[in-house]
């Protein structure tokens, strides 16, 4: 890589609680060897167009920094290019740039930038748009939507969390739709559906970004106590061993509901989606910069998940 493009989100957390000049002051290392770094804060409605113009450009990589959100539109627009992505976690949950080595600590994640390898990974798709991580609706889709009204609460994050939580546990409830699952079709009753590229581990880390298939979780504990408890396990890794919660690999899935629209989060972002909701896989499709292995590697996924007979 001769010459990278650095997109920063002017409103991600990192850059928010440190300010743009320390974080340019450590992107200063991604210039040894000679390489070209051209680095630009971007507002948040500009960062699509700054990234579409990006994945045109004679720039080879293009490195972001944001959430998971940022990271979607990036992987979106470099797949199929030859272009490489590179991530920063700045944001909240930054569950891509994880997988991808990236520590949350500035120069920490400049330094596994600056040593990292090129190295083809899988994205997923709903309704052919291409997604990094995981897509959600019922009560996930339900506390995305709690989660951005209460952005900004005067009592801070973590109590706007909670009172999001609390607005989503009021809002879900069980509902029935027909899932295909690599065209095996069953109806269901559940209060939320979880699709995620490749399979998550127990510490919410993929042991794979290459598998080439999707993970299909349902949570058909409608009660309130069940749903808090689906919640819990979602946030601590203790899904697999929720009886409520069954898990099933796929390579594609499609999802039904007599509703035309269903509230969707994707990669952290919400989107009210027209139903029916059509996942697939697109194998090897994004060249990312992936940093230098942990030390202490990450736990397997246990593989007894089977789709539905």
């Amino acid at each position: 890589m001769r010459r990278i493009l650095v997109l920063l989100n002017a409103r991600a957390g990192t850059l928010v609680d440190h300010g743009p000049e320390p974080v340019r002051a450590a992107l200063g290392a991604l210039g040894a060897g000679g390489r070209q770094v051209d680095i630009h804060v971007v507002a948040p409605k500009a960062m699509p167009a700054a990234i579409a113009e990006a994945a045109r450009s004679s720039h080879d990589a293009l490195v972001v920094g944001g959430g998971d959100g940022s990271a979607n539109l990036a992987a979106s627009a470099l797949a199929g290019t030859g272009k490489v992505l590179g991530v920063l976690p700045f944001g909240t949950m930054n569950l891509f740039a994880r997988d991808l080595r990236m520590p949350a600590d500035i120069d920490e994640a400049v330094a596994a930038l600056a040593a990292a390898t090129p190295q083809e990974v899988d994205l997923a798709t709903l309704c052919g748009r291409p997604f990094h991580s995981l897509s959600g609706i019922g009560f996930f889709s339900q506390m995305a939507r709690a989660r951005e009204e209460t952005r900004g609460h005067p009592l801070g994050r973590f109590l706007g969390v909670a009172v999001a939580a609390l607005r989503a546990l009021r809002r879900s409830g069980r509902f029935r739709f027909e899932v295909a699952v690599d065209g095996r079709r069953e109806t269901v009753d559940a209060v939320a559906v979880l699709v995620t590229n490749n399979r998550f581990g127990l510490d919410w880390r993929r042991p794979r970004l290459d598998e080439g298939l999707l993970e299909l979780h349902i949570a058909e504990d409608a009660g309130t106590l069940g749903l808090a408890r689906a919640g819990a396990d979602l946030l601590t890794g203790g899904w697999r061993d929720n009886p409520g919660i069954r898990s099933m690999t796929a390579t594609s899935v499609t999802i039904s509901h007599v509703r035309r629209r269903a509230w969707t989060t994707t990669d952290g972002e919400l989107v009210r989606a027209k139903m029916p909701l059509h996942y697939g896989v697109r194998p090897r499709a994004l060249t990312v910069l992936m940093g230098p292995p942990d030390e202490t590697p990450t736990p397997a996924v246990r593989t007894d998940a089977v789709a539905p007979a």
